[in-house]
């Protein structure tokens, strides 16, 4: 009883001190720590030798994903690709269509692999013109955002390369294209979802007579970023070391679009053709896992696109990235707070793995519904992200901790690898969103809103729409399994 005490006043902790923008890195071990102390487990030895390793695991397969993904936004950034796509969405569907042009932008742009935190400050300037031409309150914009960028392109769609969808696939040798069928339907039902809402609140706020300014509160004043990047990086998040600068003259939309659709293109290429025909006999050796390429082809894939994306990118648009190597050291430096933010949730969640009272928790977890065991890995991911505010944390501790026991069941049971994935990538997506996110709190910063403004739209199209989303698939899935 002592050790499921500890348990919980080190997720209170975690969570409290969290909130408050103190950096994860210190809490995650002493909120550990705590954990142990009550269980009467050896301090020193929790931290060493379970705590460090299971951080050392999980840099060691996700740092390239990361150091990518970041070295990949900051070229977008840099060279305009990112405001000349999202200024493209809009002359695409018009400024009729504010709502719609801002999640379509801010989607496009997660779906190619661009940093949340890059898209966020290209499109909201953006966002402000478009949603006051169109008298479309400026509440609304953080959940516009939210929607485009927290949602579908980083849990649900076939072949994204958010590290939401990375996670999985060691654990159950699978591709980011896994069961693309049901992430389709799932990408539909969330943007559906959303869309819908926001059309129904932007209607009501007409009825009322509220335009784009008369919810309150002016537009947001510059954004004092010091502050802004203490907190998100705090809270485990990818936040940009400065707003994107302003460019002179902006690449053609085609010529931005390109480097996202060579990162789609090329991953699934990889990982789905070109990959499996290898030889690649020599993964046996002990030098090299031993593994297989199961294992391996999905990291590769994307390692192999962002990598290409990031030369294309480089050598089409040298011109006015300005100097490339300080683009690259800052793009480098960017990625190193965020996946030791993660490591250190995966390091606290294999502490808590590794006590007695963890016993009690996962018999509980592993009981509900147990004919169905994607209803507790959706249960168990989803709560653990809520808990971390993380997407990534929550996923990472609970495959650390069960993801081989889900693979067991899911094939006793029938259930393919591919389904597995899915149904965890869309879990982490809903209850990381509540209040005391690091995502969340910095779009509301930068957009210069309250959570008494905006969060209640977020909620809706950020948590409510993702949870609908993972019940349609895991009730289609248990009926007609994966596709």
């Amino acid at each position: 009883m002592e050790s499921l005490i500890g348990m919980l006043l080190a997720l209170a902790l975690l969570i409290a001190l969290a909130y408050r923008g103190i950096s994860v890195l210190l809490l995650a071990p002493v909120a550990a720590l705590l954990a142990v102390a009550f269980s009467g487990a050896p301090l020193l030895a929790s931290y060493t030798q379970v705590f460090m390793p299971a951080l050392g695991r999980f840099i060691t397969l996700y740092f390239p994903l990361f150091l990518l993904g970041a070295v990949f936004g900051k070229l977008m950034e840099a060279s305009g690709a990112a405001q000349a796509l999202a200024q493209g969405m809009v002359r695409l569907l018009g400024a009729g269509r504010a709502i719609l042009a801002v999640v379509g932008a801010c989607a496009l742009l997660t779906y190619g692999g661009v940093s949340l935190f890059v898209v966020a400050f290209a499109v909201y300037p953006i966002a402000v013109a478009l949603f006051r031409a169109a008298e479309v309150p400026a509440r609304l914009i953080p959940a516009a955002i939210a929607l485009g960028a927290f949602t579908f392109t980083m849990t649900a769609m076939p072949g994204t390369p958010a590290i939401q969808n990375a996670i999985p696939m060691p654990y159950f040798g699978t591709t980011p294209f896994a069961a693309p069928g049901l992430g389709l339907i799932a990408s539909a039902v969330m943007l559906g979802v959303g869309l819908l809402w926001l059309g129904y609140r932007a209607r009501q706020a007409a009825a009322a007579g509220e335009g784009f300014g008369v919810a309150g509160d002016a537009i947001a004043p510059p954004v004092d970023e010091a502050p802004l990047r203490a907190h998100a990086q705090g809270a485990g998040v990818d936040a940009p070391e400065a707003a994107p600068p302003v460019v002179a003259s902006l690449p053609s939309p085609g010529m931005a679009l390109a480097p996202i659709v060579l990162v789609v293109a090329l991953n699934y290429l990889l990982a789905e053709v070109l990959l499996p025909r290898w030889d690649t006999a020599y993964l046996a050796e002990a030098l090299y896992g031993p593994t297989d390429i199961s294992a391996v082809r999905g990291v590769w894939a994307i390692i192999v696109a962002l990598g290409t994306a990031i030369v294309l990118i480089a050598a089409t648009q040298y011109h006015r990235l300005g100097k490339l190597t300080a683009l690259l050291d800052a793009g480098a430096a960017a990625s190193v707070m965020p996946i030791f933010n993660t490591a250190s949730l995966v390091g606290f969640g294999a502490v808590i793995a590794s006590l007695s009272g963890f016993v009690l928790v996962r018999d509980a977890v592993l009981g509900i519904a147990p004919g169905n065991p994607l209803i507790s890995l959706s249960v168990a991911v989803n709560v653990l992200a809520g808990i971390t505010g993380s997407a990534s944390g929550g996923m990472s501790i609970a495959l650390q901790t069960l993801g081989d026991t889900y693979l067991q069941l899911g094939q006793a049971a029938g259930i393919s690898p591919a389904l597995l994935h899915r149904v965890t990538a869309i879990a982490t997506g809903g209850l990381d969103a509540l209040p005391h996110n690091g995502a969340v709190i910095t779009l509301l910063t930068i957009s210069g809103m309250t959570h008494r403004q905006s969060y209640a739209d977020i909620a809706v199209v950020a948590v409510a729409g993702p949870i609908l989303a993972l019940a349609v698939v895991i009730a289609l899935g248990s009926l007609v399994g994966t596709f």
